[in-house]
């Protein structure tokens, strides 16, 4: 029987979306990752290993970053829109600093007064006397979800060091329920995890990159039109 497109999700919406590796000891012998594993009952990539992230908000895009990603990050991140309203790169950032800080309960600020509007979302970093850093998030790749999935979206991956981060890097108890199993692993034994397909995609990108320095330019899984194509970013 043929079934509807919406039901095997060729017709889902793409949302925008932004996570993040972040690394420990990143010019040590054995860097860490931090990654933790979705719920069985996921709609999304269930029971699999991921990295802290999510889909991009509006309040997000309220946010004032300080300091702010640095040009050539915004410049690439502004290529090839996919979304009909896809965010600003500065919105990506916070986004990520965000899920940061919901699925792992770490915050990548700096310390200093909040400036703008407070969403809800963000109150937990003005109480703590930090103004969200972007200065040492690095964009590294993106993909868009393949059409038949129950979830689609366009993600960007970046890369950030475990320095940057306000507090202590063990301490995982103001995080929500959504990743169980959070740790920092070596980036060694990572792939071993009951990983998605593009996770493993990311973290041999990543690690490329702590040994051999970034690019010029991004790698793009880029799924949104009827056939799957490979482009750089830069």
């Amino acid at each position: 029987m043929m079934r509807d497109p919406d039901e095997t999700g060729e017709n889902r919406p793409i949302r925008d979306a932004a996570t993040l590796v972040l690394v420990r000891g990143a010019g040590s012998d054995a860097p860490q990752v931090l990654m933790g594993q979705r719920g069985a009952g996921a709609a999304f990539m269930p029971s699999k290993y991921v990295f802290p992230g999510g889909a991009v908000d509006m309040d997000d895009r309220a946010v004032l970053l300080s300091p702010g990603l640095p040009e050539g990050e915004t410049a690439r991140l502004s290529l090839r829109p996919v979304t009909a309203e896809a965010p600003p790169p500065a919105a990506m950032a916070a986004a990520v600093i965000r899920e940061l800080w919901e699925e792992a309960g770490l915050m990548l600020g700096s310390p200093g007064a909040w400036e703008g509007p407070l969403p809800d979302d963000w109150r937990p970093f003005a109480e703590a006397g930090l103004k969200p850093n972007a200065a040492g998030l690095r964009f590294i790749f993106r993909a868009v979800t393949p059409p038949g999935r129950s979830r689609r979206f366009d993600a960007r991956f970046f890369l950030a060091l475990a320095e940057d981060i306000a507090g202590d890097l063990d301490d995982f108890s103001r995080a929500t329920d959504e990743l169980s199993h959070l740790h920092w692993i070596a980036l060694s034994e990572a792939r071993r995890l009951d990983l998605p397909f593009i996770t493993e995609v990311v973290l041999a990108e990543a690690d490329a990159i702590l040994r051999e320095g970034a690019p010029e330019t991004v790698p793009f899984f880029d799924n949104s039109g009827s056939e799957s194509t490979f482009r750089r970013l830069g």
